[in-house]
């Protein structure tokens, strides 16, 4: 059983779709209750709408999970949300819903599911950050700083879980050709790297299920840049000043 956030569109839709052609039984949550009833439809999903920018959102989302499914084997932690523009004039309700929903739902689901899946030695938390995260982004510094503190939760929770037989998978997309540019007010406007679609990373997400890797980007050879920042970050700086 597997419980996907943000599956009414994008990413997540397009996730539901990948596991149940392998026979997953879902449970989807979102915010738009007729997309969600789409894909639920399509993908024979339990749909369980939930705002996950609300506080007590993930607590209502994982008893209704529980209460729906029994279990949750994989918890897939798709939603997030954006903006693009000057952190000074970053609208502070729009910080606060992506402080919730990128960063603190995914902490809270885990924290709720993860017993379960530790008492039964088997389980797959799988959270999806952003190559931005990695790098950082010009005039997308909130967002930025929500999926970079996602990605040291996913690293200092795999040193916690090593051994236990519920795994930790970080997917690192970089730009994907969702209606994310669109919610988030303006449209993908970087020549590099061109968007890839919410299904090649979909693809990826159910390799996550099965592979050992703990950290894969779509695309793969976004590892390179990201490896360069950490290594030499003044030269990834001019690199980016350059090219980006």
């Amino acid at each position: 059983m597997a419980l996907i956030t943000g599956a009414s569109s994008g990413i997540g839709a397009a996730t539901a779709a990948r596991l149940a052609t392998a026979g997953w039984r879902l449970l989807l949550s979102g915010t738009d209750r007729t997309r969600l009833d789409d894909v639920a439809g399509r993908t024979g999903g339990r749909p369980l709408p939930e705002d996950l920018a609300k506080p007590d959102g993930p607590q209502r989302l994982a008893e209704a999970a529980l209460a729906a499914g029994g279990r949750v084997d994989a918890l897939i932690a798709g939603a997030g949300l954006g903006w693009r523009g000057s952190y000074a004039e970053t609208p502070t309700d729009t910080l606060d819903r992506m402080l919730e929903v990128n960063l603190a739902a995914p902490l809270r689901l885990t924290r709720l599911l993860l017993p379960g899946m530790l008492e039964r030695g088997r389980g797959r938390i799988v959270l999806l950050g952003s190559m931005a995260g990695q790098v950082g982004v010009r005039d997308e510094a909130a967002y930025a700083a929500t999926k970079a503190g996602l990605a040291m939760f996913a690293e200092s929770l795999w040193y916690e879980l090593r051994g236990t037989g519920v795994g930790v998978r970080l997917v690192l997309p970089g730009a994907v050709d969702t209606p994310f540019f669109a919610r988030r007010g303006t449209d993908y406007q970087r020549q590099r790297p061109r968007p890839v679609t919410a299904e090649r990373v979909a693809d990826t997400v159910f390799a996550t299920l099965t592979t050992p890797q703990d950290r894969l980007f779509v695309p793969h050879w976004l590892g390179f840049p990201a490896r360069i920042h950490g290594a030499a970050p003044g030269v990834f700086r001019r690199m980016a000043s350059r090219f980006g």
